[in-house]
């Protein structure tokens, strides 16, 4: 799994395949078979590897929900390929499931029916914030333009096309609102989402 795990890292999903994992190995491709069925199961194996990283702490739903999102999106930026794997059908790993006992059993005071629906939302959010992260990470590597870069490149066609007046609130955003990083931007929205999940646990 470590060798899965290292090519990509190195070289993306597309390194990836249970011949190459032999080959990086030294061993023959039948002899991985024999373990493992196929690419999609090696590609489960991987994601369970990860949760192994994503250790959510706290005492409280909204400290272990916080540390959930914030630990899984430091998993994803350390291992970009899992931004690609998160998602669809739950993960029933031994490290999945370990992660979701962690949380589930800190989730004091909470519905029975409001804790998956809890749980879900922020790995929802966590998964569209970190996806949307990695995509500019990987357009500013194929452009070799980083953000700044980009946004001045872009510049003049902005003010073009706020000129036209068709615009005037995204104009006013642009112009005068505070331009945030990656982390404040995550933590920002992470605390709206958390706010409204505790106004209804609340009500």
């Amino acid at each position: 799994m470590r060798t899965a795990i290292r090519l990509a890292d190195a070289d993306g999903l597309e390194a990836v395949s249970l011949r190459k994992v032999a080959t990086a190995l030294g061993v023959g491709p039948m002899r991985l078979y024999s373990y493992i069925a196929s690419k999609e199961e090696l590609l489960d194996l991987m994601v369970d590897a990860a949760y192994a990283e994503i250790r959510p702490v706290g005492d409280g739903w909204r400290e272990v929900l916080r540390s959930l999102a914030e630990s899984t999106r430091q998993a994803a930026h350390e291992h970009e390929w899992l931004a690609d794997l998160l998602g669809g059908r739950p993960q029933l790993g031994p490290h999945a499931l370990a992660n979701g006992e962690a949380v589930v059993s800190r989730l004091d005071g909470v519905d029975l029916d409001d804790a998956m629906p809890m749980v879900a939302a922020v790995n929802a959010y966590v998964i569209g914030a970190v996806r949307r992260e990695i995509a500019a990470r990987r357009a500013e590597r194929a452009s070799g333009m980083d953000e700044r870069r980009w946004q001045a490149a872009l510049g003049p066609y902005l003010e073009r096309t706020f000129a036209t007046g068709r615009f005037p609130a995204l104009a006013t955003v642009v112009r005068d609102a505070a331009h945030l990083d990656a982390d404040h931007t995550f933590r920002m929205g992470l605390d709206f989402l958390l706010d409204g999940i505790e106004a209804r646990v609340s009500r």
